[in-house]
């Protein structure tokens, strides 16, 4: 699936959108260059369950853990992760093991420690915007995907607020 968008507004509604469908639940990877904006998406995950507050990229304490409405949500940046292992030594096996939401960023840099997600989103900057790729990896995915509005469905171009 494929969804362009065109604006800071329209990714974070979209992060929204998926916030919803992922109901606090699952592990997302996501991936793309500095600045395609992978926390920006997550900010509108994160907003869809209620968080308020400012949304900082956890680049150098590698993870940034959220409560809301008794939910766990754990967002990790791995950008600076040396090796994967370090993830055991951070507690990451216990983070994923959780009935949680875990928001990956930089989620290659685990690669071969980390599980498989359930969604794998490439972000792409393009002109005019932003390029979200996402692959359902497991049957979660798969759900996660057919609960996005239809608007999301297939490739559209999203502006400044969703059409």
């Amino acid at each position: 699936m494929q969804v362009q968008l065109e604006s800071e507004e329209a990714q974070v509604a979209f992060g929204k959108a998926l916030g919803q469908a992922l109901a606090g639940r699952g592990r997302v990877h996501l991936e793309g260059e500095l600045g395609a904006g992978k926390t920006t998406l997550t900010r509108g995950i994160l907003q869809a369950h209620g968080h308020e507050g400012a949304v900082k990229s956890p680049t150098y304490t590698l993870v940034e853990p959220y409560d809301i409405d008794g939910r766990h949500i754990y967002h990790l940046d791995l950008y600076r992760l040396g090796d994967p292992e370090e993830l055991e030594f951070l507690g990451g096996r216990d983070l994923l093991a959780e009935d949680a939401l875990c928001i990956i960023e930089w989620a290659s840099r685990g690669e071969g420690w980390l599980p498989p997600p359930d969604i794998q989103i490439n972000l792409d900057v393009i002109e005019g915007g932003r390029l979200a790729v996402l692959e359902a990896i497991t049957p979660i995915g798969e759900a996660v995907l057919a609960r996005l509005p239809p608007r999301f469905s297939q490739t559209e171009t999203q502006g400044g607020g969703i059409q």
